[in-house]
C-alpha cells in the first residue's frame, strides 16, 4: 500500500494517484542508478586500508576486549527488535513489507556481526560484520522501490538487491576490491531521495529519510576520524560515535515504519 500524509498520521490512498503522480515527473532513478555503477566500475579496484583493523580505542570495558566498539552495536539489537514488533502490528497487505522484515533482521544481525568482529578485529570476522549492512542497505533500497515502483521490476528488487550486497562482500572477501560494497552502501543515499521525489511521497516519510540519511553520512565521518576522535575527547572514539549514529538512523526508519504500519 501506498501512504500519504494526513495532519501528523499516515494515511492510504489510492494506487491510480500514485501512478499519475509519479508519471507526472521524468523517471530518472534508473539513469542515476547506472551512473553510479559506471562511475565505480571505471574507477578502479579500490583496496582497503592496511590499517583498517587498528581502531583508535583498545581499550578494555567491562573486561571486554575493545568494549566501547563491542557494546555500542547493542542499540542495533533494539533497533531491530522495535522494527520487528510494527512489522507483526502491520498491514499483510503493504508491498514493501518483506522488504522492511529483511531490513529490520539485517539490523539485528550487524549488532552480532560487529560485535563479535570488533573482539578480535581481522578480515575473517569483518566478513561477518559487513555481510549484514550490505543486506540491509539492499533491503531499505528495495522497499523504497516498491513503495515508488509497481511492476515485476519492483517485484524482483528485494532478492536481486540482496543477491547483489551479499556478493559485493564476498568480492571484496576473494578480490580485495571494495568497490560493490560501496556502491551497496552509497546508492541508497542517492537513490532513495530520487525514488521518493520521483513518486512524490509523502514529506514526513522524505523527511525521516533524509534524517536517516545525514545522521549515516555522520557516522561514516565519524568513522574515518577514529584517531582523532579519541585524542580529542579521550572518553569515545569515532568508530564507537559512528555506530551510535548508525543506532539513529535505524531508528530513524523504524520509527517511521511504526507510524506507517499504525495508519
Amino acid at each position: 500500500m501506498i501512504w500519504r500524509l494526513a495532519g501528523a498520521h499516515w494515511a492510504p490512498f489510492h494506487e491510480e494517484t500514485a501512478m499519475n503522480s509519479t508519471q507526472a515527473r521524468p523517471r530518472v532513478a534508473p539513469f542515476v542508478a547506472l551512473a553510479l555503477m559506471a562511475a565505480l566500475v571505471l574507477s578502479g579496484p579500490i583496496a582497503q586500508p592496511h590499517d583498517y583493523h587498528a581502531f583508535a580505542d583498545q581499550r578494555a570495558l567491562f573486561g571486554i576486549a575493545r568494549g566501547a566498539d563491542v557494546l555500542s552495536n547493542f542499540g542495533f539489537l533494539l533497533v531491530a527488535a522495535y522494527g520487528l514488533v510494527a512489522l507483526r502490528r502491520g498491514s499483510a497487505a503493504d508491498p514493501a513489507r518483506p522488504a522492511y522484515a529483511v531490513f529490520f533482521a539485517a539490523i539485528g544481525l550487524t549488532a552480532i556481526g560487529s560485535g563479535w568482529y570488533h573482539l578480535a578485529p581481522d578480515d575473517a570476522r569483518l566478513l561477518w560484520d559487513r555481510m549484514p549492512i550490505a543486506v540491509a542497505c539492499a533491503a531499505l533500497l528495495a522497499a523504497t522501490m516498491r513503495d515508488a515502483c509497481r511492476g515485476a521490476a519492483a517485484a524482483m528488487a528485494l532478492p536481486a538487491l540482496v543477491a547483489f550486497g551479499i556478493g559485493s562482500v564476498l568480492w571484496w572477501s576473494w578480490t580485495g576490491d571494495l568497490r560493490y560494497y560501496l556502491l551497496i552502501q552509497g546508492a541508497p543515499l542517492v537513490l532513495i531521495p530520487v525514488l521518493q521525489w520521483q513518486a512524490r511521497a509523502p514529506m514526513a516519510q522524505r523527511t525521516a529519510f533524509f534524517i536517516a540519511i545525514v545522521l549515516y553520512v555522520w557516522a561514516k565521518l565519524f568513522e574515518v576520524a577514529d584517531h582523532a576522535v579519541l585524542d580529542a575527547l579521550d572518553v569515545m572514539s569515532g568508530h564507537t560515535i559512528k555506530h551510535v549514529l548508525a543506532t539513529l538512523a535505524a531508528f530513524v526508519l523504524a520509527r517511521q515504519f511504526a507510524r506507517r504500519s499504525r495508519a
